[in-house]
């Protein structure tokens, strides 16, 4: 699921993708507590965010924060009308130390660990 934030004259400001979660991800799995059973049964309650961009015109004081906020709470109805699943969490990673992901604390996620940095 995509979603494009742009001004009033149309031109683009965001974009931001939405996918199902990794299937296996240690720090999540250990923060929410999940056994191999649980995540199996559970999984289909987290989406991923593993795309954030900002276009480098957009210079608007916390653009970033404010769209992400946004989308994180329209995207659980968008994501139940589309695929018929009501998501409760939300995940993304962070490629450090290129990017800080000071947006996404700014927006109030959480962040719970360091992966190894393996694909899905």
């Amino acid at each position: 699921m995509r979603y494009a934030v742009h001004d009033r004259n149309g031109k683009p400001l965001a974009i931001l993708g939405f996918s199902t979660a990794a299937w296996r991800l240690a720090p999540r799995d250990a923060f929410i507590g999940w056994t191999p059973e649980l995540r199996e049964r559970n999984l289909p309650l987290v989406i991923d965010n593993p795309r954030c961009l900002i276009l480098s015109w957009a210079a608007v004081p916390n653009f970033g924060s404010h769209i992400l906020s946004l989308v994180r709470r329209r995207l659980p109805a968008d994501w139940t009308a589309r695929f018929g699943t009501t998501s409760v969490l939300c995940e993304t990673f962070v490629e450090v130390p290129r990017h800080s992901g000071g947006v996404y604390r700014a927006s109030g996620w959480t962040r719970v660990g360091t992966t190894k940095g393996r694909g899905r």
